[in-house]
């Protein structure tokens, strides 16, 4: 009995998605580069009719319209000597802190063998999450050194300095 009172719905609610379908594929005119379903508009500007397939457009961005992006502007030359300089100095103290804790990490990682800590002794999984861990972490920081090397050597009048 209750089938019989949802199949009057279950019609409406497809004759609603049908509508709906029916009224998005409106004619559409191509004038040039910009497509109109507006037909006096089309008229107008002697637009044709897209007869076949599907139109899909996508609005631009308003930031890349017509007005073009001013450049940096460029600081005087003892400002940005200063600037340089002080960016210089945080990389250095930043690769140094990478360097040191390499040492660390390497001399933790013993090569890829590890000392085994208290429960690892009886849980070898355990041993070699952390082995895996100590790796990664070594790899990440050697990546780090590396990344800021070459920050410092695209600093102006710099040669990275190495270990």
């Amino acid at each position: 009995m209750t089938h019989l009172l949802l199949f009057p719905r279950l019609l409406l609610v497809l004759a609603a998605i049908a509508g709906n379908c029916v009224y998005a594929q409106d004619r559409i005119y191509r004038c040039g580069n910009e497509y109109t379903n507006i037909v006096t508009r089309a008229q107008e500007k002697t637009c044709t009719l897209i007869t076949t397939g599907n139109v899909t457009v996508v609005p631009a961005d308003k930031a890349s319209g017509t007005k073009l992006a001013r450049p940096a502007v460029r600081q005087d030359a003892p400002a940005q000597r200063t600037k340089d300089i002080e960016a210089r100095t945080i990389l250095e103290s930043e690769l140094k802190k990478a360097q040191s804790q390499l040492a660390e990490l390497k001399q933790e990682y013993q090569g890829g063998e590890p000392e085994k800590l208290g429960p690892e002794t009886r849980n070898y999984q355990k041993y070699l999450d952390r082995k895996a861990e100590l790796k990664a972490r070594l790899d990440r920081t050697e990546a780090d050194i590396a990344s800021l090397r070459r920050e410092i050597g695209r600093l102006p009048g710099g040669v990275a300095s190495t270990p």
